[in-house]
Protein backbone atom coordinates (compact mmCIF):
# COMPACT_ATOMS: atom_id res chain seq x y z
CA UNK A 1 0.00 0.00 0.00
CA UNK A 2 1.40 3.46 -0.85
CA UNK A 3 0.37 6.94 0.81
CA UNK A 4 1.66 10.39 -0.38
CA UNK A 5 0.79 13.72 1.48
CA UNK A 6 2.03 17.40 0.50
CA UNK A 7 1.52 20.46 2.66
CA UNK A 8 3.08 23.83 1.72
CA UNK A 9 5.29 25.72 4.30
CA UNK A 10 5.76 29.18 4.84
CA UNK A 11 9.58 29.01 5.06
CA UNK A 12 12.59 28.18 2.82
CA UNK A 13 13.30 24.86 1.95
CA UNK A 14 16.54 25.39 3.65
CA UNK A 15 14.26 26.09 7.21
CA UNK A 16 11.93 23.64 6.95
CA UNK A 17 14.60 20.65 6.51
CA UNK A 18 16.37 22.01 9.48
CA UNK A 19 13.02 22.11 11.45
CA UNK A 20 13.08 18.18 11.29
CA UNK A 21 16.67 17.67 11.78
CA UNK A 22 16.84 19.55 15.44
CA UNK A 23 16.90 17.59 18.46
CA UNK A 24 12.90 16.60 19.41
CA UNK A 25 12.04 16.43 16.27
CA UNK A 26 10.31 12.88 16.80
CA UNK A 27 8.54 13.92 19.58
CA UNK A 28 7.28 17.25 18.82
CA UNK A 29 5.65 15.09 16.06
CA UNK A 30 3.92 12.19 17.67
CA UNK A 31 0.27 12.35 18.11
CA UNK A 32 -1.07 12.83 21.33
CA UNK A 33 -3.38 10.19 21.12
CA UNK A 34 -0.64 7.69 20.49
CA UNK A 35 0.87 5.35 23.43
CA UNK A 36 4.21 6.13 21.82
CA UNK A 37 7.43 6.38 23.07
CA UNK A 38 11.12 7.22 22.21
CA UNK A 39 13.30 4.67 23.89
CA UNK A 40 16.53 4.83 22.06
CA UNK A 41 17.62 7.44 18.97
CA UNK A 42 20.78 9.36 18.59
CA UNK A 43 18.78 12.34 17.60
CA UNK A 44 20.94 11.88 14.12
CA UNK A 45 19.06 11.71 10.76
CA UNK A 46 22.40 10.47 9.25
CA UNK A 47 22.04 7.00 7.55
CA UNK A 48 22.74 4.30 9.59
CA UNK A 49 21.34 5.72 12.86
CA UNK A 50 18.86 3.83 14.32
CA UNK A 51 14.92 4.84 16.63
CA UNK A 52 14.00 2.78 18.67
CA UNK A 53 9.94 3.17 19.69
CA UNK A 54 8.07 1.84 22.30
CA UNK A 55 3.96 1.51 21.15
CA UNK A 56 1.10 -0.86 21.49
CA UNK A 57 -0.93 -2.69 18.61
CA UNK A 58 -4.75 -3.08 20.23
CA UNK A 59 -2.62 -3.26 23.74
CA UNK A 60 -0.41 -5.30 22.73
CA UNK A 61 3.56 -3.49 23.52
CA UNK A 62 5.27 -3.31 20.18
CA UNK A 63 9.09 -2.25 20.04
CA UNK A 64 9.65 -0.24 16.68
CA UNK A 65 12.88 0.05 15.56
CA UNK A 66 13.71 1.94 12.47
CA UNK A 67 16.92 3.32 10.53
CA UNK A 68 17.36 6.02 8.39
CA UNK A 69 18.26 4.95 5.01
CA UNK A 70 19.21 7.98 3.04
CA UNK A 71 19.92 11.76 3.48
CA UNK A 72 20.65 14.28 1.02
CA UNK A 73 19.73 17.72 3.40
CA UNK A 74 18.09 20.21 2.56
CA UNK A 75 15.89 17.74 0.18
CA UNK A 76 15.32 14.77 1.48
CA UNK A 77 15.56 11.66 4.22
CA UNK A 78 13.82 8.77 4.76
CA UNK A 79 13.96 5.80 6.96
CA UNK A 80 12.82 2.15 6.60
CA UNK A 81 11.11 -0.22 9.57
CA UNK A 82 13.20 -2.82 10.94
CA UNK A 83 11.11 -4.52 12.66
CA UNK A 84 7.63 -3.40 14.22
CA UNK A 85 4.03 -3.50 13.76
CA UNK A 86 4.35 -3.56 10.16
CA UNK A 87 4.94 -6.13 7.07
CA UNK A 88 7.06 -3.33 5.49
CA UNK A 89 7.40 0.52 6.03
CA UNK A 90 9.71 2.66 3.99
CA UNK A 91 9.01 6.95 4.49
CA UNK A 92 10.81 9.53 2.15
CA UNK A 93 10.37 12.95 3.45
CA UNK A 94 10.87 15.29 0.50
CA UNK A 95 11.30 18.63 0.64
CA UNK A 96 11.04 21.23 -2.30
CA UNK A 97 12.02 25.10 -2.81
CA UNK A 98 8.35 27.25 -4.44
CA UNK A 99 9.71 30.14 -4.54
CA UNK A 100 11.08 31.76 -1.35
CA UNK A 101 8.66 29.06 0.51
CA UNK A 102 8.80 25.71 0.07
CA UNK A 103 6.72 21.94 0.59
CA UNK A 104 6.43 19.27 2.79
CA UNK A 105 6.03 15.73 0.80
CA UNK A 106 5.73 12.07 2.78
CA UNK A 107 5.59 9.08 0.68
CA UNK A 108 4.80 5.67 2.56
CA UNK A 109 5.11 2.28 1.28
CA UNK A 110 3.94 0.01 3.68
CA UNK A 111 2.13 -3.64 3.83
CA UNK A 112 0.45 -4.85 6.73
CA UNK A 113 1.23 -8.30 8.41
CA UNK A 114 -0.67 -12.13 7.35
CA UNK A 115 -0.58 -10.63 3.65
CA UNK A 116 -3.83 -10.87 1.46
CA UNK A 117 -5.69 -11.52 4.76
CA UNK A 118 -4.23 -8.63 6.61
CA UNK A 119 -4.67 -6.47 4.52
CA UNK A 120 -8.46 -7.08 3.71
CA UNK A 121 -8.98 -7.08 7.08
CA UNK A 122 -6.43 -4.29 8.59
CA UNK A 123 -5.12 -2.42 5.97
CA UNK A 124 -7.87 0.22 5.40
CA UNK A 125 -7.55 0.73 9.47
CA UNK A 126 -3.68 1.25 8.97
CA UNK A 127 -4.38 3.48 6.28
CA UNK A 128 -7.14 5.74 8.23
CA UNK A 129 -4.46 5.54 11.32
CA UNK A 130 -1.62 7.59 9.05
CA UNK A 131 -4.08 9.78 7.55
CA UNK A 132 -4.80 10.91 11.31
CA UNK A 133 -1.17 10.87 11.96
CA UNK A 134 -0.17 12.92 9.32
CA UNK A 135 -3.05 15.14 9.27
CA UNK A 136 -1.30 15.84 12.77
CA UNK A 137 2.20 16.35 12.03
CA UNK A 138 2.04 18.47 9.05
CA UNK A 139 -0.68 20.72 11.01
CA UNK A 140 2.40 20.97 13.69
CA UNK A 141 5.30 21.65 11.36
CA UNK A 142 3.37 23.98 8.99
CA UNK A 143 1.57 26.05 12.22
CA UNK A 144 5.01 26.04 13.76
CA UNK A 145 6.65 27.33 10.86
CA UNK A 146 3.72 29.71 10.70
CA UNK A 147 5.30 31.69 13.92
CA UNK A 148 9.02 31.55 12.86
CA UNK A 149 8.32 33.11 9.25
CA UNK A 150 5.95 35.88 10.83
CA UNK A 151 8.17 36.33 14.30
CA UNK A 152 11.76 36.66 12.49
CA UNK A 153 13.27 36.53 16.28
CA UNK A 154 16.77 35.61 15.21
CA UNK A 155 17.91 33.49 17.77
CA UNK A 156 16.88 33.85 21.23
CA UNK A 157 18.46 31.97 24.40
CA UNK A 158 15.02 31.13 26.85
CA UNK A 159 15.26 29.55 30.14
CA UNK A 160 12.02 28.14 31.08
CA UNK A 161 10.76 26.92 34.83
CA UNK A 162 8.26 24.30 35.11
CA UNK A 163 10.41 22.76 31.86
CA UNK A 164 9.06 19.20 32.50
CA UNK A 165 5.24 20.64 32.88
CA UNK A 166 2.40 20.06 29.68
CA UNK A 167 3.39 23.71 28.47
CA UNK A 168 7.10 23.61 29.43
CA UNK A 169 7.90 20.53 27.65
CA UNK A 170 6.26 20.89 24.28
CA UNK A 171 7.80 24.84 24.76
CA UNK A 172 10.92 23.78 25.45
CA UNK A 173 10.30 21.63 22.19
CA UNK A 174 9.05 23.99 19.61
CA UNK A 175 11.27 26.67 20.77
CA UNK A 176 14.83 24.03 20.16
CA UNK A 177 13.07 23.00 16.41
CA UNK A 178 12.62 26.34 15.51
CA UNK A 179 16.54 27.41 16.21
CA UNK A 180 16.50 28.65 19.58
CA UNK A 181 18.48 27.44 23.02
CA UNK A 182 16.22 26.45 25.46
CA UNK A 183 17.78 26.36 29.52
CA UNK A 184 15.95 24.86 32.16
CA UNK A 185 15.42 26.45 35.16
CA UNK A 186 15.45 24.13 37.91
CA UNK A 187 15.06 24.04 41.52
CA UNK A 188 17.93 22.30 42.56
CA UNK A 189 21.17 21.82 40.17
CA UNK A 190 21.44 18.10 39.17
CA UNK A 191 24.96 16.43 37.95
CA UNK A 192 25.16 17.23 33.87
CA UNK A 193 25.30 14.72 31.60
CA UNK A 194 25.56 15.01 27.36
CA UNK A 195 22.47 14.38 27.00
CA UNK A 196 20.50 16.34 29.86
CA UNK A 197 22.66 19.38 28.81
CA UNK A 198 22.81 23.12 30.33
CA UNK A 199 20.46 23.62 33.69
CA UNK A 200 20.19 26.48 36.08
CA UNK A 201 19.77 25.84 39.46
CA UNK A 202 17.57 29.61 39.76
CA UNK A 203 16.79 29.14 43.93
CA UNK A 204 19.56 27.63 44.29
CA UNK A 205 22.93 30.28 44.33
CA UNK A 206 22.81 30.27 40.26
CA UNK A 207 20.36 33.14 39.45
CA UNK A 208 23.73 35.02 38.18
CA UNK A 209 23.50 32.32 35.00
CA UNK A 210 20.08 34.35 34.03
CA UNK A 211 22.30 37.30 32.72
CA UNK A 212 23.13 35.48 29.50
CA UNK A 213 19.21 34.59 28.34
CA UNK A 214 17.33 36.81 26.70
CA UNK A 215 13.88 35.56 27.71
CA UNK A 216 12.74 33.78 30.84
CA UNK A 217 9.54 31.73 30.53
CA UNK A 218 8.10 31.24 34.51
CA UNK A 219 5.82 28.51 34.56
CA UNK A 220 6.89 26.40 37.93
CA UNK A 221 4.12 25.97 40.66
CA UNK A 222 2.48 23.14 42.73
CA UNK A 223 -0.67 21.87 41.17
CA UNK A 224 -4.07 23.17 42.28
CA UNK A 225 -5.51 20.02 41.00
CA UNK A 226 -3.69 17.44 42.80
CA UNK A 227 -6.59 16.66 45.45
CA UNK A 228 -8.05 18.64 48.36
CA UNK A 229 -7.40 21.60 49.64
CA UNK A 230 -5.92 21.30 53.00
CA UNK A 231 -4.40 23.76 54.54
CA UNK A 232 -1.32 22.67 54.03
CA UNK A 233 -1.91 22.26 50.30
CA UNK A 234 -3.30 26.23 50.02
CA UNK A 235 -0.25 27.16 51.78
CA UNK A 236 1.91 25.24 49.41
CA UNK A 237 0.54 26.65 46.31
CA UNK A 238 0.42 30.29 47.42
CA UNK A 239 4.17 30.06 48.56
CA UNK A 240 4.85 28.14 45.15
CA UNK A 241 3.72 30.96 43.22
CA UNK A 242 4.52 33.69 44.73
CA UNK A 243 7.28 33.44 47.01
CA UNK A 244 9.27 32.02 43.80
CA UNK A 245 7.96 34.18 41.72
CA UNK A 246 9.07 37.49 43.66
CA UNK A 247 12.39 35.89 44.52
CA UNK A 248 12.85 34.76 40.64
CA UNK A 249 12.11 38.74 40.05
CA UNK A 250 14.40 39.93 42.57
CA UNK A 251 17.11 38.18 41.40
CA UNK A 252 16.43 39.30 37.63
CA UNK A 253 16.51 42.67 38.83
CA UNK A 254 19.86 42.49 40.17
CA UNK A 255 21.42 41.09 36.97
CA UNK A 256 23.92 43.77 35.44
CA UNK A 257 22.45 42.45 31.81
CA UNK A 258 18.91 41.72 31.88
CA UNK A 259 16.24 39.33 30.10
CA UNK A 260 14.60 41.44 27.87
CA UNK A 261 10.92 39.77 28.74
CA UNK A 262 9.88 37.95 31.63
CA UNK A 263 6.77 35.86 30.67
CA UNK A 264 5.05 34.37 33.93
CA UNK A 265 2.24 32.23 34.14
CA UNK A 266 -0.92 33.55 35.67
CA UNK A 267 -4.36 32.60 36.01
CA UNK A 268 -7.83 33.93 34.61
CA UNK A 269 -8.77 32.54 38.10
CA UNK A 270 -8.06 36.12 39.20
CA UNK A 271 -11.54 37.57 38.33
CA UNK A 272 -13.40 34.73 40.38
CA UNK A 273 -16.77 33.16 39.86
CA UNK A 274 -18.52 35.50 37.41
CA UNK A 275 -21.99 33.91 35.85
CA UNK A 276 -22.56 35.51 32.30
CA UNK A 277 -20.70 38.31 32.45
CA UNK A 278 -17.97 39.02 30.07
CA UNK A 279 -14.35 39.78 30.80
CA UNK A 280 -10.83 40.70 29.36
CA UNK A 281 -7.67 42.30 31.22
CA UNK A 282 -9.56 45.56 32.15
CA UNK A 283 -12.37 43.49 34.79
CA UNK A 284 -12.19 43.76 38.12
CA UNK A 285 -10.40 40.58 40.53
CA UNK A 286 -12.78 38.67 42.72
CA UNK A 287 -12.35 37.79 46.28
CA UNK A 288 -11.85 33.87 46.82
CA UNK A 289 -8.64 31.81 47.05
CA UNK A 290 -7.49 31.62 43.64
CA UNK A 291 -8.26 35.00 42.84
CA UNK A 292 -6.12 36.44 46.14
CA UNK A 293 -3.45 33.90 45.14
CA UNK A 294 -3.51 34.92 41.18
CA UNK A 295 -3.56 38.87 42.27
CA UNK A 296 -0.19 38.31 44.54
CA UNK A 297 1.08 36.28 42.26
CA UNK A 298 1.36 38.88 39.61
CA UNK A 299 2.42 41.68 42.22
CA UNK A 300 5.36 39.79 42.93
CA UNK A 301 6.85 40.18 39.32
CA UNK A 302 7.11 43.91 40.49
CA UNK A 303 10.64 43.84 40.88
CA UNK A 304 11.09 42.51 37.42
CA UNK A 305 9.10 45.41 35.92
CA UNK A 306 10.58 48.30 38.32
CA UNK A 307 14.42 47.25 36.98
CA UNK A 308 13.05 47.86 33.61
CA UNK A 309 12.04 44.21 32.43
CA UNK A 310 8.91 43.78 30.26
CA UNK A 311 6.32 41.27 32.07
CA UNK A 312 3.90 39.15 30.65
CA UNK A 313 1.34 37.98 33.01
CA UNK A 314 -0.10 34.83 31.15
CA UNK A 315 -3.57 34.50 32.67
CA UNK A 316 -4.33 30.59 31.61
CA UNK A 317 -7.54 28.78 32.23
CA UNK A 318 -8.59 25.43 30.71
CA UNK A 319 -5.67 24.29 28.82
CA UNK A 320 -6.54 21.50 26.39
CA UNK A 321 -4.67 18.69 25.77
CA UNK A 322 -4.65 14.74 25.56
CA UNK A 323 -1.51 14.47 27.51
CA UNK A 324 -2.44 16.15 30.71
CA UNK A 325 -4.83 18.60 32.12
CA UNK A 326 -8.43 18.86 32.06
CA UNK A 327 -8.80 16.85 28.94
CA UNK A 328 -7.18 14.32 29.76
CA UNK A 329 -8.84 13.71 33.06
CA UNK A 330 -12.44 14.03 31.33
CA UNK A 331 -11.74 11.84 28.66
CA UNK A 332 -12.38 8.34 31.09
CA UNK A 333 -15.65 9.56 31.86
CA UNK A 334 -17.00 10.95 28.95
CA UNK A 335 -16.17 7.18 27.00
CA UNK A 336 -18.64 6.14 29.67
CA UNK A 337 -21.49 8.90 28.48
CA UNK A 338 -20.30 11.60 31.66
CA UNK A 339 -21.98 15.03 31.35
CA UNK A 340 -22.08 17.90 33.02
CA UNK A 341 -20.56 18.99 35.68
CA UNK A 342 -23.30 20.16 38.62
CA UNK A 343 -25.67 22.22 35.96
CA UNK A 344 -23.34 22.96 33.65
CA UNK A 345 -24.23 26.51 32.87
CA UNK A 346 -20.68 27.26 34.23
CA UNK A 347 -18.87 29.18 31.43
CA UNK A 348 -15.24 27.87 30.44
CA UNK A 349 -12.98 29.90 28.35
CA UNK A 350 -10.43 27.08 27.48
CA UNK A 351 -7.44 27.01 24.91
CA UNK A 352 -5.42 24.69 22.68
CA UNK A 353 -1.93 23.75 24.09
CA UNK A 354 -0.48 24.46 20.67
CA UNK A 355 -2.49 27.89 21.44
CA UNK A 356 -0.14 28.74 24.56
CA UNK A 357 2.84 27.83 22.67
CA UNK A 358 2.23 30.10 19.59
CA UNK A 359 0.99 32.80 21.71
CA UNK A 360 4.06 33.02 24.35
CA UNK A 361 5.96 33.12 21.08
CA UNK A 362 3.42 36.00 19.66
CA UNK A 363 4.57 37.81 23.32
CA UNK A 364 8.11 37.35 23.11
CA UNK A 365 8.03 38.95 19.47
CA UNK A 366 6.00 41.95 20.62
CA UNK A 367 7.85 44.29 22.71
CA UNK A 368 4.20 46.00 22.76
CA UNK A 369 2.59 43.55 24.56
CA UNK A 370 2.92 43.37 28.85
CA UNK A 371 1.12 43.02 31.58
CA UNK A 372 -2.05 40.55 31.84
CA UNK A 373 -2.41 38.58 28.76
CA UNK A 374 -5.85 36.48 28.92
CA UNK A 375 -4.26 33.20 27.18
CA UNK A 376 -7.78 31.72 26.32
CA UNK A 377 -9.54 31.27 22.82
CA UNK A 378 -12.12 33.86 21.64
CA UNK A 379 -15.11 31.00 21.68
CA UNK A 380 -15.64 29.95 25.71
CA UNK A 381 -18.33 27.29 25.72
CA UNK A 382 -20.53 26.29 28.64
CA UNK A 383 -19.51 23.09 30.49
CA UNK A 384 -22.15 21.55 29.36
CA UNK A 385 -21.96 22.33 25.59
CA UNK A 386 -18.10 21.50 26.22
CA UNK A 387 -18.96 17.60 27.80
CA UNK A 388 -22.03 17.10 24.85
CA UNK A 389 -19.11 18.14 22.14
CA UNK A 390 -16.56 16.16 23.25
CA UNK A 391 -19.11 13.04 23.09
CA UNK A 392 -19.80 14.30 19.47
CA UNK A 393 -16.61 13.65 18.75
CA UNK A 394 -15.23 10.78 20.25
CA UNK A 395 -19.24 8.59 19.64
CA UNK A 396 -20.53 8.87 22.99
CA UNK A 397 -23.87 10.74 24.48
CA UNK A 398 -23.29 13.47 27.24
CA UNK A 399 -26.09 12.00 29.59
CA UNK A 400 -24.78 11.18 33.22
CA UNK A 401 -24.23 14.71 35.13
CA UNK A 402 -22.21 14.66 38.02
CA UNK A 403 -24.00 16.79 40.36
CA UNK A 404 -22.62 19.71 42.26
CA UNK A 405 -22.45 17.73 45.50
CA UNK A 406 -21.21 14.75 44.66
CA UNK A 407 -18.28 17.16 43.03
CA UNK A 408 -18.09 19.40 46.66
CA UNK A 409 -17.96 15.84 48.85
CA UNK A 410 -15.15 14.41 47.00
CA UNK A 411 -12.97 17.57 46.55
CA UNK A 412 -14.37 20.05 48.74
CA UNK A 413 -13.80 24.25 48.19
CA UNK A 414 -11.78 23.11 44.92
CA UNK A 415 -14.70 21.41 43.35
CA UNK A 416 -16.53 25.12 43.47
CA UNK A 417 -13.26 27.02 42.78
CA UNK A 418 -12.27 24.87 40.00
CA UNK A 419 -14.73 23.08 38.44
CA UNK A 420 -18.60 24.43 38.90
CA UNK A 421 -16.60 28.52 38.91
CA UNK A 422 -17.66 30.56 35.58
CA UNK A 423 -15.72 32.71 33.52
CA UNK A 424 -16.34 34.05 30.67
CA UNK A 425 -13.16 35.58 29.62
CA UNK A 426 -12.21 37.23 26.11
CA UNK A 427 -8.36 37.46 24.80
CA UNK A 428 -8.20 41.06 24.29
CA UNK A 429 -4.96 41.87 24.30
CA UNK A 430 -4.18 38.78 22.23
CA UNK A 431 -6.40 39.70 19.25
CA UNK A 432 -5.80 42.87 19.35
CA UNK A 433 -1.74 42.40 19.20
CA UNK A 434 -2.41 40.53 15.72
CA UNK A 435 -2.25 37.17 17.45
CA UNK A 436 -3.92 34.37 14.83
CA UNK A 437 -5.34 31.61 16.85
CA UNK A 438 -4.65 28.19 15.80
CA UNK A 439 -7.96 26.93 17.17
CA UNK A 440 -10.93 28.62 18.02
CA UNK A 441 -13.41 26.17 17.33
CA UNK A 442 -13.51 23.35 20.06
CA UNK A 443 -14.92 20.50 17.68
CA UNK A 444 -11.81 21.27 15.26
CA UNK A 445 -9.57 21.03 17.86
CA UNK A 446 -10.74 18.19 19.33
CA UNK A 447 -10.74 16.63 16.39
CA UNK A 448 -7.65 17.09 15.85
CA UNK A 449 -6.11 16.07 18.88
CA UNK A 450 -7.63 12.97 19.17
CA UNK A 451 -6.65 11.77 15.98
CA UNK A 452 -10.26 12.55 14.33
CA UNK A 453 -9.10 14.31 11.26
CA UNK A 454 -7.58 12.87 7.83
CA UNK A 455 -5.10 14.11 5.54
CA UNK A 456 -6.02 11.92 2.68
CA UNK A 457 -3.48 10.64 0.50
CA UNK A 458 -2.25 12.81 -2.67
CA UNK A 459 -1.80 10.09 -5.06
Amino acid sequence: MKYVASSQLPVSVEDAFAYHERHGALQRLVPPWESVEVERTDNSLAVGSEVVLKTSVFGVPVRWVAQHTAYEPPRLFADTQLSGPFAKWCHDHRFEAVGEHSSLTDQIEFDVPFGAIGSLFGGKAALGKIESMFAYRHRVTRDDLTLQAEHPLGVKRVAISGSTGLVGKQLGSMLTLLGHEVIPIVRKQKHESPSEGKMIAAWSGEAAKLADTDVVVHLAGKSIASGRWSDETKRQIRESRVQKTRSLCESLAKLETKPEVLICASATGIYGSRGNEWLDESSSSGDDFLADVAREWENACQPAIDAGIRVVDARFRWVLSPKGGALQKMLTPAKFAGGSLGNGRQWWSWIALDDVLGAIYHAIAKSSLSGPVNFVSSDPITNAGFAKTLGQVIGRPAIFPAPAFMLRAALGEMADALLLSSARVKPTKLTESGYQFRFNDLTQFLKYSLGRERLESTE
